[in-house]
């Protein structure tokens, strides 16, 4: 972890603005996460790899302490998640917005309904208010003109967007995105990576991406960490990933079909 100890853990650090340190969990006999540390960089994009199965959704649940682990600490700015009682953690958990791997939207409330019922359930904001919010998210995503539309009628990729613009209208500081273009075609990835990357100019916000697409985790990544037998198996920028000789991160980038540096041509 390097540079990261620099700064006590109870301290807000200048680069790191999630960090993680010996996380381990497990469910009944299976251990899915081993005294795993992870930094995750401020106003950038992370991006998670690994199998299937690994333990990343796992992971990220953590992060919004919607699990809890058997031992180990993740900080947010100082701040130590499992120590929160239920009133400061239920506060803390506004820092971050989750957009969900299959979006997860209401089919019975219309996509303004939907991007509004965060702002409803969690502010005391007016109705205009929260129209106007809602209207602003869905703009900057480019759906502006669709509130009164169904979820039942959007296309996988403005679901996507219908969910990232329900996730950002809290403001949040951490955008947790799960998996986010699985099932969609080549041109509706490329279009969800455009889209998290306009966030991130936009917004400033430090973004987490769950991800085993490769083609899309080089497009978008400032920082890559392999999560693999339960630990992080290694991090670091998208050059030094993409460099890197270790067999098994070399494997599963040769065998996503994206060439790791030094491949033959």
């Amino acid at each position: 972890m390097s540079d990261a100890d620099d700064v006590p853990l109870a301290q807000a650090h200048p680069r790191w603005h999630l960090r993680v340190r010996g996380l381990t969990k497990s469910f009944g006999a299976k251990l899915v996460l081993d005294k795993l540390d992870l930094d995750v960089e401020r106003g950038k994009v992370n991006v998670i790899i690994g199998a299937s199965g690994a333990g990343k959704s796992v992971l990220i649940k953590h992060f919004m302490c919607l699990l809890r682990p058997d031992r180990g600490s993740i900080w947010v700015d100082g701040t130590d998640v499992f120590a929160l009682g239920t009133q400061p953690l239920s506060l803390f958990r506004r820092k971050f917005g989750l957009v969900f791997q299959f979006s997860a939207l209401f089919d019975s409330l219309t996509v303004e309904e939907n991007c509004a019922f965060p702002l409803r359930e969690h502010t005391k904001k007016s109705k205009a208010e929260i129209k106007d919010i809602v209207r602003d998210r869905l703009a900057a995503l480019g759906l502006d003109g669709m509130q009164a539309m169904y979820p039942g009628s959007l296309s996988g990729g403005q679901r996507k967007r219908v969910g990232l613009a329900r996730a950002l209208v809290l403001e949040p500081e951490i955008l947790i995105f799960d998996e986010p273009t699985t099932g969609l075609d080549p041109l509706a990835t490329r279009n969800v990576d455009d889209m998290i990357l306009g966030v991130m100019d936009r917004y400033k916000v430090t973004s987490v991406v769950i991800s085993h697409d490769m083609a899309s985790v080089f497009r978008i990544a400032d920082r890559i960490a392999m999560l693999h037998e339960r630990q992080i198996l290694v991090a670091g920028t998208v050059d030094e990933i993409r460099g890197s000789e270790i067999p098994y991160l070399y494997e599963f980038i040769r065998t996503s079909g994206v060439a790791a540096a030094g491949a033959a041509p």
